[in-house]
């Protein structure tokens, strides 16, 4: 019997992907937001802090305009971001205020946190509404993010952007919930005798390499993303879990140290 981990974590960054919000016919996952909005206010009733970094407006986006097949263009993504954005608020607030809860939307580019200035705004803004005991729902504004010439906006992905916003409000714990188990030595979908691994201290080229074929079946983030959000995590002396999103009400578990998913912590 795997014995349970021992961590303590008070400010928490719970990052959630389109996989645990949208179903594979492209509807929303209600009982899945339902249950993530339960669970993140009964932390909040606890006495932690949290913030949320999640995914979804474009899913949401497509969803509400009939598309089956992410397009490729820059444009209609953008689109489809700026539909699905207001659609996936609305949701929020409902369900957040069902359980008493109070949310904030925070809208980020790569450029506000690379830039001294208004990455400060940013984390001043950030600290009250936490000292307020409100969520903050982080997302990139898909709507004006590109990577252009010198002029860089856009995170690449929200994996890269929930372990920024954990740097930047100096979380002790980033929970990236997928639509895998955890972290496993190949890739579970191809061998039938892959191994999870509990913990991660390091991330070697052994881990790189097995990372390589673990690719997540919606979003844009893969694997290799979520191995370079935990690389910072370890580098700050930070700690990152990664856990099936299915069940979002799993957080509770994870916080009571059951061995589940994969904890990248030194």
């Amino acid at each position: 019997m795997v014995s349970k981990r021992q961590f303590k974590a008070e400010r928490i960054v719970v990052k959630v992907g389109t996989s645990t919000l949208v179903h594979e016919n492209g509807k929303l996952n209600l009982k899945a937001l339902d249950q993530l909005c339960y669970t993140l206010t009964g932390l909040v009733n606890e006495g932690r802090e949290v913030v949320l970094v999640s995914s979804g407006a474009i899913g949401v986006g497509m969803g509400r305009v009939g598309l089956h097949e992410r397009p490729q263009a820059i444009s209609a993504q953008q689109a489809l971001a700026a539909i699905g954005q207001s659609g996936l608020m609305a949701l929020y607030q409902q369900r957040f205020t069902l359980y008493g809860q109070r949310i904030a939307q925070v809208l980020l580019t790569h450029d506000v946190l690379a830039y001294p200035t208004s990455r400060q705004n940013t984390l001043n803004s950030l600290e009250r509404l936490l000292q307020w005991g409100v969520i903050p729902i982080v997302n990139e504004n898909d709507v004006v993010a590109v990577d252009e010439l010198d002029h860089k906006t856009k995170f690449g992905d929200n994996d890269q952007l929930s372990a920024s916003v954990a740097s930047l409000v100096d979380a002790e714990l980033l929970i990236m919930l997928s639509d895998i188990d955890g972290f496993y030595d190949k890739n579970p979908r191809k061998f039938t005798d892959a191994k999870l691994y509990q913990r991660i201290r390091a991330i070697d080229e052994k881990i790189l390499e097995a990372g390589g074929g673990q690719g997540t079946k919606f979003g844009t983030g893969g694997m290799a993303t979520k191995l370079k959000a935990a690389q910072r995590m370890l580098a700050e002396d930070r700690m990152m879990l990664l856990a099936n999103g299915k069940e979002p009400m799993i957080i509770d578990e994870l916080l009571a140290g059951e061995p589940l998913g994969t904890l990248f912590a030194k």
